[in-house]
């Protein structure tokens, strides 16, 4: 190993000292605080999500906004990719100003506000402050919880990654109780009772995190790694107006379409992805072990993006296929369509704890990170055949365990590949840069969940042969880019240098 990277290492370290006073399923006692709040948050952020799509095209009379299924399907993947979009602007504020750890504090309160705004405010007006809100605030907790979690361990501690798929249970215990509640609270009472819900879930999670706070989280997450001059502040704040004063001139007047929208933050995630792993690359702040780490992770990124690409099809295409196609009826009574959206998180709690202590047992003989991204792109292309039986059906013509199979696939892939992800930006982020290296990697989800708003105007659930030709393509392209990565293992892990 190069000696010149122990230093900032070492100095990365220090906040896991905190780790061996309490326990929490073996692991730093922070982490069951961070696991909480963001389950809170998940469950909030998924049970608005999961009803999203349908209040945007629903007709004004069933409480919906009466949206074009394009239009609605474009925004959901604009706005998800703009969750992750908002990562770019937390890692900045955290390495930079605040911290991770008060960044992680703050963007929850405003994750609250945006889902009140959704609950209270009709029409589009509280579509459009909610979703910016949430957007913004969701970003924030995403990258930052990861962020101090991360330094709750040294670089070389074997627990790291059984600790976030721990935490990874916890985004899913959210993901699946938050649309079976506002799901049922839609049929009962309408969409605005269950954004209410969401806004509950978040206030819930952020009175858990700040009694939880000092004792558990210690001081991990509060060193600026690179404070901005408080001379600079009025400058970037006055930016930061600019550019939303500009973003949203350009999508009121129509000057970007709002179907486009997707597209739009697709190219806009990729452009700030090159540019933050460049800034971290030619940093002098950067040792020589630390940029080689950077181009390893370059193969990982790509791979990040289709998978997700396909991986988030869940609030679009899937959303619209539920709707329309799938067979809900259960002896006589016929679920809500959000309730899909709460089988991948079932899955993910059964094997999330399976799949950690396997990396826990396996320990050094574990699979290698570029192996686990590899055998995620192939799982997820092949789950995408299982769609073909189905091609050109009418209402209720696809029964539910095909669904119920594709999202178990879907989580196969999915533990693979989202968790390792993570932990995987941690071990290789520089030491001057550790939000924003958690950040390039959120950009891969964003243009994959941005993307995935994208190919849903490509997918006609009318055409079979349309059909049949999305998800062939979708599923070939992840296969093909899975045996490539699986070809490229020995030379990622070698530029890794001593990660795995």
């Amino acid at each position: 190993m190069d000696n010149s990277s122990e230093g900032p290492d070492r100095a990365r370290t220090a906040p896991a000292a905190i780790s061996h006073e309490r326990t929490f399923l073996g692991q730093p006692w922070g982490l069951a605080n961070l696991f909480g709040v963001e389950m809170w948050e998940r469950f909030s952020f998924y049970g608005m999500q999961a009803i999203l799509a349908f209040y945007m095209y629903h007709q004004v009379s069933e409480g919906g906004l009466g949206m074009d299924k394009a239009a609605a399907t474009s925004i959901v993947g604009a706005y998800g990719g703009l969750v992750y979009m908002a990562a770019l602007v937390a890692s900045l504020v955290a390495d930079r100003i605040l911290g991770s750890e008060r960044t992680l504090f703050y963007s929850a309160i405003l994750v609250m506000i945006g889902h009140i705004s959704l609950a209270l405010v009709p029409g589009i007006s509280g579509l459009a402050i909610g979703l910016v809100a949430i957007a913004i605030g969701s970003g924030g907790v995403k990258t930052n919880a990861q962020v101090v979690l991360g330094q709750l361990y040294s670089r070389s501690d074997p627990r790291r990654d059984a600790g976030f798929s721990i935490f990874y249970m916890g985004v899913n215990i959210g993901a699946l109780f938050g649309p079976l509640l506002t799901g049922w609270l839609w049929g009962m009472k309408g969409f605005h009772w269950g954004f209410g819900l969401a806004a509950i879930g978040m206030a819930a999670g952020l009175i858990q995190y700040i009694l939880m706070r000092k004792t558990t989280i210690a001081d991990a997450g509060h060193e600026i790694p690179n404070p901005l001059p408080k001379s600079q502040y009025l400058t970037w704040g006055a930016i930061a107006v600019i550019v939303v004063g500009i973003a949203v001139t350009l999508v009121a007047t129509g000057i970007v379409p709002v179907d486009s929208l997707s597209t739009v933050v697709t190219v806009i995630a990729l452009v700030a992805a090159i540019v933050l792993w460049w800034q971290m690359y030619s940093s002098p702040l950067t040792t020589k072990s630390e940029k080689t780490r950077l181009v390893g992770f370059i193969p990982m990124f790509i791979s990040g993006v289709l998978f997700f690409g396909i991986f988030q099809q869940q609030f679009t295409v899937l959303a619209i296929y539920s709707d329309l196609r799938l067979d809900r009826e259960i002896f006589g009574w016929e679920m809500s369509p959000a309730w899909i959206n709460s089988i991948n998180p079932i899955f993910i709690i059964i094997f999330s704890m399976i799949f950690a202590a396997a990396w826990s047992k396996l320990g050094d003989r574990q699979w290698s990170t570029p192996v686990k991204f590899g055998v995620a792109n192939i799982i997820i292309g092949v789950s995408l055949f299982f769609f073909i039986p189905f091609s050109g059906g009418g209402a209720n013509s696809t029964p539910i365990y095909a669904i119920i199979w594709i999202l178990f696939l879907f989580t196969m892939g999915e533990l693979m590949l989202s968790p390792v992800g993570n932990a995987l930006a941690t071990k290789v982020a520089p030491a001057a840069f550790p939000s924003r290296m958690m950040a390039v990697w959120l950009m891969a989800i964003a243009m994959g969940t941005s993307l995935a708003g994208t190919l849903a105007g490509y997918y006609n659930h009318e055409d079979s042969a349309a059909e049949n030709t999305f998800f062939l393509t979708l599923g070939v392209a992840s296969i093909v880019l899975g045996l490539i990565l699986l070809a490229l293992r020995k030379w990622i892990v070698k530029e890794f240098v001593d990660v795995r």
